[in-house]
């Protein structure tokens, strides 16, 4: 009880915090020339977050913009889109699709950045990645399948599509209504970009109310 406690007064001092936030573009988010088509449906606002397992910023984020993601209005739709740099990042990229496909990725998400980040392990080479994918009920060879199907492949160049439309020269990002991006330069720190990202998901709603 006093967990949920807490996490609602988290919740709340967050809410409180962005409402209050007056944010400004060029230093607290870029405004894209060209938005970005977004997949949510047209009645959603989408929260888009751009990561790559192997980065130790991302995966410093994550607790916190989970934490955050459970105070989400129900006109909030959160994508998370991974970032395809070449090498281990489109590997990661494969694994994330591939892993979704299977209908795994949501059980497997935390699991996969923390044997990265805490267990020390690459997770880049097929093989390793078949293996950890066998814990969660599915066989290696379903999982070498998945990993080099034509759905999997075409979600990652789907990926790549918009990170490149975004700008992102790297990651953790938030991009809000496939037009707003923040990043840890532009909110000053991991900490506030959920802040900034729920004052401009206002910002957005009250654009739609007009």
């Amino acid at each position: 009880m006093l967990k949920v406690f807490v996490a609602a007064l988290a919740g709340l001092t967050l809410s409180a915090a962005a409402s209050a936030q007056t944010v400004v573009e060029g230093q607290d988010y870029t405004l894209l020339e060209t938005p970005v088509a977004t997949v949510a449906d047209d009645d959603h606002i989408e929260v888009t977050e751009v990561f790559w397992f192997g980065c130790p910023h991302c995966y410093a984020l994550q607790d916190t913009v989970d934490e955050w993601y459970e105070t989400l209005d129900d006109d909030v739709e959160v994508v998370k889109m991974p970032a395809t740099m070449g090498g281990n990042w489109n590997t990661h990229a494969t694994a994330f699709y591939a892993a979704q496909s299977l209908g795994i990725e949501e059980e497997l998400h935390k699991d996969f950045f923390d044997a990265i980040h805490q267990d020390g392990q690459r997770l880049t080479d097929e093989d390793d990645i078949a293996a950890f994918f066998a814990n969660y009920g599915v066989s290696e060879d379903d999982a070498k399948k998945a990993l080099n199907s034509f759905p999997v492949r075409s979600e990652t160049n789907k990926a790549n599509s918009r990170m490149r439309a975004m700008r992102l020269m790297g990651v953790p990002a938030l991009v809000v209504d496939g037009r707003y991006v923040i990043t840890p330069s532009t909110a000053g720190g991991l900490e506030n970009m959920p802040v900034i990202a729920e004052a401009l998901i206002e910002q957005v709603r009250s654009e739609r109310d007009e």
